[in-house]
């Protein structure tokens, strides 16, 4: 029995050591089974995103090509009608008439005229031409100085010159973002001025609004664009995410401030 025990103990160790074998060969087989299921998964989300990507850029391209076919219309067949009528107003005889018939006639003459320029306005925001003509910097400017036109809101704007271009559809993206947020400033919050401002920052532009009146949060941004009346944010946080950028919203008594960081592509 005494000359058994060394083969026993022998027999013994290489069944631990063979164990031993199987539990680490288990463990590096589910380590790698694991790390494969998780790489997996990181693809789907990935192809998922890229997918939903796409959908958002369709959609959105969709929406440019729209716009450009409405703004089309209404410079081409709205705009004309009112230059023409406007035309055959000028060439009524007034002589017949009495000064009631006078004062209406000039009247309407000038509300052609406001007519015509407000759907010159509305056409080129919508088709963007002055973006593509003078670039981002002076679309955003023109669109500024249009909304405070006849009004009593102040405004003030200064943009960051040391970049040429976010790229084409970047560009598009934080102008439309821009015309968004500033609508719903002037149909929600009721300001008296609209500060905008933009900085460049290693690859980065920032560009800042600041308002007074009522604010709107990160919180409550976040809770509405998924809402039934938030397209419009939505419209904002798609674009957003289509630049790779991110958009904050804060909210205070004196100073609400929306802030937007985009990459840029040409820095000087």
């Amino acid at each position: 029995m005494e000359d058994q025990n060394p083969d026993i103990i022998y027999l013994v160790v290489v069944g631990i050591g063979a164990m031993l074998i199987l539990l680490i060969g288990f463990l590096l087989s589910f380590n790698l089974s694991q790390r494969r299921k998780f790489r997996y998964r990181q693809e789907m989300m990935q192809l998922r995103e890229q997918q939903q990507n796409q959908l958002i850029e369709a959609a959105i391209r969709g929406e440019e090509a729209e716009r450009k076919r409405v703004a089309e219309e209404l410079h081409d067949d709205v705009g004309a009608v009112l230059s023409a009528t406007k035309l055959f107003m000028f060439n009524i005889n007034t002589e017949p008439l009495d000064d009631a018939g006078r004062v209406s006639h000039e009247k309407c003459i000038d509300l052609l005229t406001e007519s015509i320029s407000k759907v010159r306005t509305i056409s080129h925001n919508l088709h963007g031409g002055m973006l593509h003509d003078l670039g981002l910097n002076e679309a955003i400017r023109s669109f500024i100085k249009k909304i405070s036109q006849g009004s009593t809101l102040a405004t003030n704007v200064e943009l960051e010159e040391s970049y040429d271009s976010l790229g084409n559809d970047a560009d598009i993206h934080v102008y439309r973002v821009i015309q968004e947020l500033c609508n719903n400033i002037l149909k929600h919050s009721k300001p008296t001025y609209i500060n905008l401002s933009s900085w460049l920052e290693s690859t980065r532009v920032h560009f800042q609004l600041q308002y007074n009146g009522r604010g709107l949060s990160q919180q409550q941004f976040e809770a509405l664009r998924y809402s039934a009346n938030g397209l419009g944010l939505k419209n904002i946080h798609n674009r957003i995410l289509l630049t790779g950028g991110e958009i904050r919203f804060t909210a205070d008594p004196e100073v609400n401030t929306t802030e937007i960081r985009v990459p840029v592509k040409n820095v000087e």
